[in-house]
């Protein structure tokens, strides 16, 4: 007797939507209509997979399909939000090519926030955060995430340390040496950030203010020198690796 094929099908198109989803039909237009209709070629009766970073991830039919719109059937829950790790990345902002990839790379390895940091070797002071979201969205439907992380507006780094949550531990890539990554990152559970600075490192003075807040550990991520994208993926991979997340 031949197989049951699986339902949905891996091949299943997956969107993020806004809004919380429930049973019930849901109207798509727009980009995402575009997307699923001459893409996808999404007809009636064809699955799609959706998530909201509220709920979880539901399975839609495609009840009517038009030219510019179609309505999907909401079946049913197939799996809720997933839990995320609490790690924030914290990061100089860079070129945009560069930067859109260390969003779209920190969003798919489940990087909980994204906080901006400006330092006084930052080149680029100001982001396109709505850019950026698209970013994470499009990361998060490709690679299966059903949460997406947060992303706030740039803020100095002199600010951050001033209100930095005393039960965060600050691991910080300090480019004059520090501890092994994992190591340090295994010996520190809990709630964490990675600290990744501008592509001319941080300043002497800010070295000592970073090391002067009780929470900050110095860490090498190795003896080559990374570019702050790099660096960054690098470092979120070590810090999900050591809290079991992978």
């Amino acid at each position: 007797m031949a197989a049951t094929p699986a339902w949905p099908p891996q091949s299943t198109p997956r969107l993020f939507v806004e809004g919380e989803l429930a049973v019930g039909p849901l109207r798509i237009d727009g980009p995402q209509a575009h997307y699923l209709v001459q893409v996808m070629r999404v007809k009636a009766g064809d699955p799609v997979k959706m998530f909201d970073d509220k709920t979880g991830e539901w399975l839609g039919v495609a009840a009517s399909v038009g030219k510019r719109d179609l309505t999907l059937d909401v079946t049913a829950m197939l799996r809720p939000r997933e839990a995320v790790p609490d790690l924030w990345l914290v990061f100089a902002p860079i070129k945009k090519g560069p930067v859109d990839w260390l969003v779209e790379k920190a969003s798919e390895l489940g990087a909980d926030r994204l906080v901006p940091v400006i330092t006084r070797r930052t080149v680029v002071d100001r982001l396109n955060l709505d850019r950026l979201r698209a970013n994470m969205i499009e990361a998060a439907e490709q690679c299966g995430r059903t949460a997406l992380p947060g992303i706030i507006e740039p803020v100095k780094l002199t600010a951050l340390l001033r209100d930095w949550p005393k039960d965060r531990t600050i691991f910080f890539a300090d480019e004059t040496g520090g501890e092994p990554a994992a190591e340090a990152m295994r010996a520190r559970p809990g709630p964490a950030a990675i600290l990744i600075g501008p592509e001319g490192g941080f300043d002497p003075e800010e070295r000592d203010a970073i090391r002067a807040r009780p929470q900050a550990v110095g860490i090498t991520l190795g003896p080559r020198i990374l570019r702050a994208e790099t660096a960054a993926a690098a470092a979120v991979s070590l810090w999900m690796a050591a809290a079991g997340d992978w």
